[in-house]
């Protein structure tokens, strides 16, 4: 397995929209899934990674929210209820968070390795996740959520301009 480059804010990469993968999966993806899991690993601050986010435009993501490793292919967010407002960071931009609000609930219809089609039901921490890391595949940036005309910087907790940080990261999709 290899531990992968975080692409940062400002490539144009991150704004795009992932393609699907196809089924049965291709030993190309299955490592590129492995490799997503290490260089999560390998990351502080890490709860989950979208292959955009390596590099390459399919709809892959690894998370691990602390009850271990959950690998979503073609994930579609089938459902969102409720009401959640807390602070989120990116690996693409790493050092800062803002307040974001996302639904409390979400069903997100998923694929496992073996092709399989999986329903998964999250709440809270892990619904946060899955919302964050699949706007990742349709090139949307948890900046684009952002309540407040502010990030703040994880150690000092000072406030960063989100204008600068939308500048950096460069135009929306939504």
């Amino acid at each position: 397995m290899t531990v992968k480059t975080i692409v940062p804010f400002g490539d144009p990469i991150l704004r795009k929209m992932a393609k699907p993968v196809e089924t049965p999966l291709s030993p190309k993806m299955l490592t590129l899934l492995d490799d997503m899991a290490e260089t999560l690993y390998a990351s502080d601050g890490r709860a989950g990674l979208a292959a955009p986010q390596v590099g390459i435009l399919r709809r892959l993501v690894v998370m691990d929210c602390g009850t271990g490793l959950i690998e979503l292919i073609n994930p579609v967010i089938t459902d969102r209820s409720g009401e959640q407002t807390g602070p989120e960071g990116c690996l693409s931009y790493p050092g800062f968070y803002g307040i974001v609000q996302r639904a409390e609930r979400v069903t997100v219809t998923t694929l496992n390795r073996e092709g399989q089609e999986v329903v998964l039901e999250a709440e809270g921490y892990l619904a946060r996740c899955i919302q964050h890391e699949t706007d990742h595949l349709n090139g949307i940036l948890y900046i684009d959520h952002v309540r407040e005309q502010w990030l703040y910087h994880e150690q000092t907790r000072q406030r960063f301009p989100l204008l600068d940080a939308i500048r950096q990261a460069g135009p929306s999709n939504r």
